[in-house]
């Protein structure tokens, strides 16, 4: 009988101390900032504005960097559960995206991992997206998706914004 009460004032600071345990904010939860969301990994650079021939397929070096002691997966991740970095637009009227070429990722090496080689992105990288348009000015908009890890562990997925004013002039003879 007193094994019982001493077993539920075990099992109760147990209890406490993994509630306190969960209640812990994660680094980027803690300022406030950010609506609870992790700091943003990848900026999008430029360009900022292309201009095409109308009816004529283009192509556009969209410029990306990752932050400093970050990595993102590539475009194709070598692990099937990791999520691939990928390219989402919305395609406004008069706008076609036929396709879009990711670069190769880099070999990265986990510290916990050392003979395991993951491909990913670091630094700055460049997406190239092929773009037809109708004459006139277009802006396209999207995000890059991306999930970025430093070297003891990975964040939420997020999304860089991207935007571009795509002038299509008519062809001229």
């Amino acid at each position: 009988m007193t094994r019982l009460p001493l077993l539920l004032s075990g099992a109760a600071l147990l209890l406490c101390a993994a509630g306190a345990v969960a209640m812990q904010k994660l680094p980027w939860q803690k300022s406030g900032a950010n609506n609870g969301q992790p700091p943003q990994s990848v900026a999008y650079l430029y360009p900022e504005q292309i201009t095409l021939t109308a009816g004529k397929q283009g192509s556009v070096e969209m410029h990306f960097r990752v932050k400093d002691g970050l990595h993102i997966n590539s475009h194709t991740p070598r692990e099937k559960s990791f999520i691939p970095t990928q390219l989402i637009v919305a395609e406004p009227s008069g706008v076609k995206v036929s396709s879009v070429d990711f670069p190769s990722g880099s070999d990265y090496s986990p510290a916990f991992s050392p003979s395991d080689k993951l491909s990913v992105y670091t630094g700055e990288f460049v997406v190239t997206a092929h773009i037809t348009a109708t004459p006139g000015e277009h802006l396209l908009e999207g995000a890059l998706r991306y999930q970025a890890c430093d070297t003891n562990s990975c964040y939420p997925p997020r999304e860089a914004p991207v935007a571009l004013d795509i002038i299509a002039d008519q062809v001229r003879r």
